[in-house]
């Protein structure tokens, strides 16, 4: 079986435009939490999001891709643009129809909401003729195809809070098949917006705190839920033969993936379905439960995700749960949904490069029923050889992914 290499990362995210600012804030503890500032909140009961600030597509993309195409997409093409950087891939050197993309996104409910008042208003001769290449799930794929001529496999998927994991586990899957000599894993959300916070504040699911420094506590006993985020993680994956043999840099290996789904309830998550898919992870990367240095949490900052992610993981690892160190990236950026399994994949696969463990921020108070190492408010040196991560959808789509350090056999 082919084995699967990380040799390129980019991001967009509240916490950085680029790896560097992304790793820097990461280990600090910064929170990239703040009052909302998309939309007037005055009249929504949640007032603080994860946003991206400060960011001008222009500065890396043609006026006019910027202009026919979302915001997601313009995440999607800087992270592309820094990850292919880093890979050194040299698409001129590559047979093309080898080169694949796979990605994630949710929809834009502000454009489809637009689209649908012009179109009452104006009547169907002014519908916008991008409608459906503009808010399509296949729109960045199209749009990243096309800037690199990549002619391989491309498709995207949605499992939403799993998607950003499950792109690089189906990316792998590709690579493993014989498909592709390289894939390119892009996970983008930028849903946030009224439709969305209003939604999901009916639901329950989100945060009502006004203090953003208050906000995101995962595994906190006084969390009362997330924090919506927006971002992009961006990774190349190959095969280790292709990579080695143009000499790229080797950042990782990703040795497994699983999935499970919990057919329990629409909300709700089952610990049973999660310690599955984690276990059928390490299963597939040939690894064993006393190997796993770190653990990557999806750590939501709800109620229910936190107790059934932590009675998950004594399921898999027993007396050895209390052992091996958890920490939640949404703590300090959110949770971006359909991309937050990638930005926190690479946050892991910086933890293994560096040696260091990225902290659970505003962790203050204990809970009972949270009661294992999700190593609080300040980062931790360690050897990490093996890491779990941990993605868990809305509705039970589960994915968990097994990193490596890249190590000759």
């Amino acid at each position: 079986m082919q084995r699967v290499v990380v040799t390129g990362m980019g991001t967009v995210c509240p916490l950085g435009l680029n790896i560097e600012e992304f790793w820097t804030n990461l280990v600090a503890g910064k929170s990239g939490v703040g009052l909302i500032s998309r939309f007037d909140a005055t009249n929504y009961p949640v007032k603080v999001a994860a946003e991206v600030r400060n960011f001008d597509p222009t500065k890396h993309m043609d006026l006019k891709i910027a202009e026919r195409t979302q915001r997601d997409v313009h995440f999607a093409i800087t992270a592309t643009k820094e990850a292919i950087a880093q890979a050194r891939l040299d698409m001129t050197k590559e047979q093309s129809e080898r080169v694949g993309i796979i990605s994630s996104n949710m929809l834009n409910h502000r454009y489809v909401a637009e689209g649908w008042e012009i179109l009452q208003k104006k009547g169907p001769r002014r519908a916008d003729p991008l409608f459906f290449t503009k808010g399509a799930p296949s729109s960045i794929c199209l749009q990243l195809g096309m800037l690199l001529g990549a002619r391989g496999p491309s498709t995207s998927v949605n499992s939403l809070c799993a998607s950003g994991a499950d792109t690089i586990g189906n990316a792998m899957n590709f690579i493993r098949l014989g498909y592709a000599d390289v894939m390119i894993a892009a996970a983008s959300d930028a849903s946030l917006g009224e439709m969305a916070i209003a939604a999901l504040s009916v639901l329950g699911a989100l945060t009502k705190e006004p203090d953003p420094d208050k906000a995101s506590r995962p595994f906190d006993l006084n969390r009362n839920g997330f924090v919506y985020g927006e971002g992009c993680g961006v990774l190349i994956l190959e095969s280790l033969e292709h990579a080695k043999k143009r000499g790229a840099p080797i950042l990782a290996e990703v040795a497994g993936a699983a999935w499970t789904f919990d057919a329990h309830d629409t909300t709700a998550p089952h610990p049973d379905t999660e310690a599955m898919a984690m276990k059928l992870a390490l299963q597939n990367a040939g690894a064993k439960p006393e190997e796993v240095d770190y653990i990557n949490a999806h750590g939501t900052s709800t109620k229910l995700n936190d107790v059934s992610e932590t009675k998950a993981v004594k399921m898999v690892f027993g007396d050895r749960a209390y052992k091996i160190p958890i920490s939640a990236h949404k703590s300090m950026f959110g949770h971006m949904v359909t991309a937050g399994g990638a930005v926190e994949s690479i946050g892991a696969i910086l933890a293994i490069n560096n040696g260091i463990i990225p902290p659970t921020i505003h962790y203050d108070t204990p809970d009972p029923e949270c009661d294992l190492d999700y190593v609080p408010n300040i980062a931790r040196q360690a050897e990490i050889n093996v890491c779990l991560k941990e993605s868990f959808g809305l509705g039970g789509q589960n994915c968990c992914l097994v990193f490596k350090r890249f190590k000759e056999i």
